[in-house]
């Protein structure tokens, strides 16, 4: 059997700022990504996905983002194309089609089963992301719905819902984005359990991030204060509640049933509908650490303070939700946590 330093399962931003920062702390990584393509979930988005933050502030270590508008908002397109010069540029052996079914411990290592073999590796470090687990709520009515139901993973592009009824749920940045973007081919509603919340995109003349930045709020240490992520507001330059206000999406309230293709609204209508798409966020993609006791909580969620594992020496996690900060699974911020990663597995593996 094959043997490793560090197995990084995972090839997308957070894997491949892991690997970078592994390197420079002496280990030798070997990327595993499921994918043919070293740029994670990002060539599967929505098509008009565009980044909310600028492109300056958008890079992993040792790479600025590219082209001269520095405060531009870079599209889907343009981070995929990033990610796979920085993997390109990486001198690190990143293993693509090569889809991690288990993790195990083995005296004290680990042993990774792929689909067709396995190997073993003194650390772990799952950097896996979220999108391979889309989050799928119990919606009142949603099993007794007979129209299309579909997830914003699936989701593409409004061409195929022209003219149709359509209703997106969610609150979040991508439930906005994509229900405006719907609105305007076809006749929309945004169902949600209360108000949107909505914060400027710019404030005195800067883009929001940049007072995330100058304040430190974008890497303050409040992941271990946090039970749970809480909710972001919709970053808006104006068009969005514009939008809203206008009707195109308009907001209800949750629906409260479904009778066959029909939603049932709070007010007692009863309506036909051709679409639900859910925009309803991601949960950590880990089933593969399921054999490894202590790992995660019944739900799935990693048992970590930091990235590092509580239960589990030599298992790390990057790219999480609120792992340590704000920026955690953002392109701006998975850099610092994989360094911080990175630092206490080399102390780690040092010791033994």
């Amino acid at each position: 059997m094959e043997h490793i330093d560090v197995a990084v399962i995972g090839g997308g931003q957070s894997g491949l700022a892991t690997a970078h920062a592994l390197l420079r702390r002496g280990l030798r990584p070997v990327v595993l990504e499921a994918s043919d393509h070293a740029a994670g979930s990002w060539p599967h988005y929505y098509d008009s996905l565009t980044l909310f933050s600028p492109a300056r502030y958008n890079s992993l270590p040792g790479m600025p983002f590219p082209g001269a508008d520095r405060d531009r908002y870079p599209h889907r397109d343009e981070v995929v194309t990033y990610l796979t010069a920085y993997a390109d540029r990486l001198d690190a052996e990143i293993r693509t089609g090569c889809r991690v079914t288990a993790v195990r411990r083995t005296g004290d290592g680990f042993t990774a089963e792929l689909e067709g073999g396995r190997l073993s590796a003194r650390a772990v470090v799952a950097a896996s992301g979220t999108f391979g687990r889309p989050h799928r709520p119990a919606l009142p009515g949603l099993e007794e719905f007979t129209g299309q139901v579909l997830h914003a993973a699936d989701y593409r592009s409004p061409a195929a819902f022209s003219g149709r009824r359509v209703v997106v749920v969610g609150a979040g940045n991508s439930a906005v984005q994509i229900a405006a973007e719907l609105a305007e081919t076809a006749h929309v509603t945004l169902a949600t359990r209360g108000p949107v919340k909505f914060a400027a995109q710019r404030i005195l003349g800067r883009d929001l991030h940049f007072w995330t930045v100058r304040t430190g709020l974008d890497t303050a240490p409040l992941g271990r204060f946090l039970a749970r992520p809480p909710a972001q507001p919709v970053l808006d330059d104006g068009r969005y509640r514009a939008a809203l206000a206008a009707g195109r999406p308009d907001r209800r309230a949750l629906f409260t049933g479904a009778v066959g293709p029909k939603l049932l609204w709070p007010d007692g209508q009863r309506e036909e509908v051709d679409a639900i798409v859910l925009a309803t966020g991601y949960r950590p993609d880990l089933p593969y650490l399921a054999p490894l006791h202590g790992a995660l909580d019944d739900e799935g969620t990693p048992r970590h303070r930091e990235g590092l594992a509580t239960a589990v020496p030599g298992l790390a996690f990057v790219g999480l939700e609120w792992q340590r900060s704000l920026s955690s699974n953002s392109l701006r911020g998975v850099g610092r946590d994989a360094d911080r990663v990175a630092r206490r597995l080399a102390a780690h593996l040092a010791r033994r």
